[in-house]
């Protein structure tokens, strides 16, 4: 038997990408998966029927978390309807790509407002039930841009070296209520964010990849679940980075 069964489980982001794969590994391994998601609910009731067809007490909670009081209502009512929450995976992001010294404040401020601010306030709810049972495991997605920014994404980049840093310090804080923090370092993953970068830049951008390849959500997932599981008990505070050997 799994060591997620039975225990519950919020994806932020959950419903395309990355989000659903995490959603759908941590549902095989019996975990009641909360899939939180913006909005689109046609997009959302499909993911849903997927993740259900294998775990049927999975549901969606729709709340943008760049919204302080979305994010608020969202873990109100995972405390009233579960009154806990063992494992958290702070995936939800936006890109808003463009040159630095044309970018407005309004692109810069969307980006790090739902990539670096709404995962905070997410990570510190999440925290605040764990903290009370002293128990319970937190997987942020970060990206290779966090430590080699590509041109035109200073908001994105900043976010998420941010998303890091935060790992790092809410690990040293959170250890001693026995809950660990760790994030996951993607590379090109094939999603619907990587498949707007142009074919020719994306190849280009492969090249450097030293297994040849872009890589499938469902790996990055698998590193998610590792780290939620009993077998990283003593992992805390680590980036792991699933890129192919990008940045190696």
């Amino acid at each position: 038997m799994s060591d997620l069964q039975g225990r519950v489980a919020l994806v932020t982001g959950a419903t395309r990408g990355i989000g659903l794969a995490v959603a759908v590994e941590l549902a095989r391994e019996g975990a009641t998966v909360l899939m939180n998601h913006r909005g689109k609910p046609e997009r959302a009731q499909e993911a849903l029927a997927r993740v259900r067809a294998i775990q049927p007490r999975a549901r969606l909670l729709q709340a943008d978390i760049a919204d302080s009081a979305a994010i608020e209502d969202m873990f109100r009512s995972i405390r009233h309807d579960h009154g806990r929450l063992d494992a958290f995976v702070n995936n939800a992001g936006i890109t808003q790509d463009g040159y630095a010294l044309m970018m407005g404040e309004a692109k810069w401020r969307k980006v790090i407002d739902t990539n670096l601010t709404g995962a905070f306030l997410c990570t510190r709810a999440a925290a605040r039930l764990m903290a009370r049972r002293r128990t319970g495991a937190i997987v942020t997605v970060s990206s290779t841009s966090a430590v080699r920014p590509p041109v035109g994404q200073a908001n994105y980049a900043a976010a998420k070296a941010g998303t890091v840093a935060l790992t790092q310090a809410l690990a040293k804080e959170l250890g001693p209520y026995g809950v660990r923090v760790n994030c996951v370092v993607p590379g090109f993953i094939d999603t619907s964010m990587t498949r707007q970068i142009p074919s020719d830049r994306l190849a280009e951008n492969l090249r450097h990849v030293p297994l040849g390849r872009i890589g499938r959500p469902q790996e990055v997932a698998s590193a998610v679940r590792f780290l939620l599981s009993d077998a990283a008990a003593y992992v805390t505070g680590s980036s792991v980075v699933v890129d192919g050997g990008l940045i190696c």
